[in-house]
């Protein structure tokens, strides 16, 4: 099992930023992905960023070149920046874990996606 708590969330004005952080109760290190996904009112989850175990980051259309993430291994937290926010950020933010590869999926049966609570932002003037 993988526990992941969100924290961070909050209400800011259009154009300000926040810092949404996920401590993770296994070594993000070790994690084959983690990856903020994001969920408003009546809409579908939808991914926002990706970090891979190697470094490599994907980020939707939407949150390039505004949107951060990132990772401290020491204290096994993954962080998304968001700066530049716009009202249609608002959101309940998800963070999430995927301890296999597609790969080692397809042999090693069982649980290995993982999700936090949620942690509320809200962009409004």
């Amino acid at each position: 099992q993988v526990q992941l708590v969100e924290s961070g969330g909050g209400l800011v004005q259009p154009g300000g930023s926040l810092r949404l952080s996920c401590v993770s109760s296994r070594r993000i290190l070790s994690m084959y992905s983690m990856a903020w996904y994001r969920q408003a009112p009546g809409m579908q989850r939808e991914l926002v960023a990706t970090l891979f175990s190697d470094g490599k980051t994907n980020y939707a259309d939407s949150a390039k070149d505004r949107f951060t993430i990132s990772r401290s291994n020491t204290k096994n937290t993954l962080y998304l920046q968001m700066s530049s926010l716009k009202p249609e950020d608002t959101a309940v933010y998800y963070c999430n874990a995927e301890t296999l590869s597609p790969s080692e999926r397809e042999v090693i049966p069982g649980e290995y996606q993982y999700w936090g609570q949620g942690t509320q932002v809200t962009v409004s003037s």
